[in-house]
């Protein structure tokens, strides 16, 4: 059931095995998404497109770890229209693709290679559902800022579960020395109470049944001089 599906594709299993999860799980993904009432990329679309300060048609969009494309749909019914997508699975990649929501989709595994991207290419980057334990490494967050334009944003999510708490601790040190260096700052943290649907009483937050999270927007440093403030 969505359950096992779920816990298969945060467990322990070795990159090759979880990518293969991944691509068995694309064609049901949507399905079991929406039954574990999973809020985060319309959250993730809203905080980028509130952020945003100019009509979002013409900015380009990186969507990583794209899975089947729902953050997709979720910019693009926000103005977003020049979306490229990158994901580890193909199983996924190809159920994005059958969108027609994306200008191009590329195979990426985050934190093992680079993003196919040249520098400072992207007016947004996203990444949403995959900064969490086992999955993306913290340590994968400079190539994301890379790829960024300065007075570029960056919009990444994580979960507030137990089972991942020791990662977002780790994600929020990397996050937080890179706004100290100066490389982006930051324009907001939302924690989310009812991210999605527990799998595990263990996991659910105050017996709720639901398990909470929280978006991330950053602005890439420095910020052209036309939109300061």
């Amino acid at each position: 059931g969505v359950r096992e599906r779920v816990a298969a594709v945060h467990g322990g299993a070795e990159l090759p095995e979880r990518l293969r999860l991944y691509d068995g799980w694309a064609a049901r993904y949507e399905q079991d998404v929406a039954a574990l009432e999973y809020r985060a990329p319309q959250l993730a679309a809203a905080s980028l497109a509130f952020a945003f300060p100019a009509p979002p048609a013409g900015a380009r969009l990186l969507d990583v770890a794209c899975g089947t494309g729902l953050v997709a749909r979720e910019l693009h019914r926000r103005g977003f229209r020049c979306l490229d997508g990158v994901d580890g699975s193909a199983g996924m990649l190809e159920r994005a693709r059958s969108t027609g929501l994306y200008r191009q989709l590329r195979p990426c595994v985050l934190g093992r290679e680079p993003l196919p991207a040249p520098a400072e290419h992207y007016d947004a980057v996203t990444v949403v559902g995959a900064l969490g334990e086992g999955q993306v490494p913290s340590a994968a967050v400079p190539e994301l800022l890379r790829v960024t334009k300065p007075g570029g944003f960056l919009c990444l999510t994580t979960r507030s579960n137990p089972s991942n708490l020791r990662y977002k601790a780790e994600l929020e040190a990397a996050l937080e020395g890179l706004e100290r260096q100066g490389a982006w700052r930051k324009v907001l943290a939302q924690e989310v109470e009812r991210w999605e649907r527990a799998t595990s009483e263990e996991e659910s937050t105050q017996g709720t049944g639901y398990i909470s999270g929280v978006v991330y927007v950053y602005r890439k440093c420095p910020v052209p001089p036309l939109e300061e403030g």
